[in-house]
């Protein structure tokens, strides 16, 4: 399998006189799973139809392997992508919608059964799509994606409508695709699923990348120096780390973060001055604290924080 992956570069589009695209560039590099995540309006879904040739940009690039996608020759050999998972004819079986596509490709029924087995929708096979749930459908076109047996490959939410079963197989399943040398490209809202498939993250916000770095890097940045501290003498404990140069944030009833002082430390210190504690731990940071970070300024729509529902 060649070495491709997506390179964006500078994309900028308006719908008049708002920007969807404000300079977005990002790599998606072959081997690994790189989540593609942001709040409404950030520009995910334009970038996705720009790789994929379906809009086009006031300035920029976008290409595939080196390529420009419209100049692809059968493309779904190259990138495979799925954007929409109720695109499938209601009335066409499953098997039949793949069979469609893999003749427009020059691929065989052989191929199309592969794909069904992968996904695990052989025995849904020869059923109308139309009565498929939202999970089978989304099998369904991740098979379409692969049909070609493309070097990259390119998912708009495939966790949505999938229940905990699928979202257990999808999580292998991606990261199979990137060990096997594909470039894996995820857009989705589920911080969590990233958290657990994505070696890579692209943050997006305002039309640009606002992140493009590694998961592990990411959280280490914002874990920071903190560390967590369970107490029932919080005042006293303040007292003692403040004094020692330390920040202190009271996060609960019994619990603290402790910011500029290392978890030894502020155990030896909270030792000697006779401070009870149950826990002091390094705290770590979740993949949604930093997209919360990154996306603070970012966000189109913000609700209140009402304390009870208007009547």
């Amino acid at each position: 399998m060649s070495a491709a992956g997506i390179v964006v570069s500078g994309l900028r589009k308006r719908y008049g006189p708002v920007p969807a695209l404000d300079g977005m560039s990002f790599t998606v590099r072959p081997g690994r799973v790189t989540g593609f995540v942001g709040p409404n309006g950030a520009g995910k879904t334009t970038t996705l139809r720009v790789v994929l040739g379906l809009d086009a940009v006031d300035e920029g690039t976008a290409l595939v392997g080196g390529t420009p996608y419209r100049s692809l020759r059968h493309p779904l050999r190259h990138v495979g992508s799925l954007l929409d998972a109720a695109a499938p004819h209601p009335a066409r079986s499953g098997r039949n919608h793949l069979l469609w596509l893999a003749h427009s490709q020059g691929l065989t029924g052989r191929r199309v059964d592969r794909v069904i087995e992968l996904v695990g929708l052989t025995p849904a096979a020869r059923r109308r799509a139309g009565g498929y749930s939202l999970g089978m459908r989304q099998r369904l076109g991740i098979a379409a994606a692969l049909l070609g047996d493309p070097p990259v490959v390119l998912l708009d939410e495939p966790f949505n409508g999938m229940d905990p079963d699928g979202v257990i197989w999808l999580r292998g399943f991606l990261r199979s695709l990137a060990a096997q040398g594909r470039a894996v490209l995820v857009s989705s809202h589920l911080m969590s699923e990233m958290q657990d498939t994505a070696d890579h993250l692209v943050v997006a916000g305002r039309g640009r990348a606002l992140a493009d770095a590694g998961v592990a890097e990411l959280l280490a940045a914002a874990s920071g120096d903190r560390v967590a501290l369970r107490t029932t003498a919080g005042t006293h404990a303040t007292t003692v780390l403040t004094r020692a140069g330390a920040t202190v944030a009271v996060t609960g009833r019994d619990t603290v973060t402790v910011s500029g002082l290392p978890a030894d430390r502020v155990v030896a210190l909270l030792g000697a001055n006779a401070v009870p504690f149950s826990e002091v731990s390094a705290h770590r940071a979740t993949l949604e604290d930093v997209y919360l970070e990154l996306t603070r300024d970012a966000v189109e729509f913000r609700a209140s924080a009402a304390t009870e529902v208007p009547r």
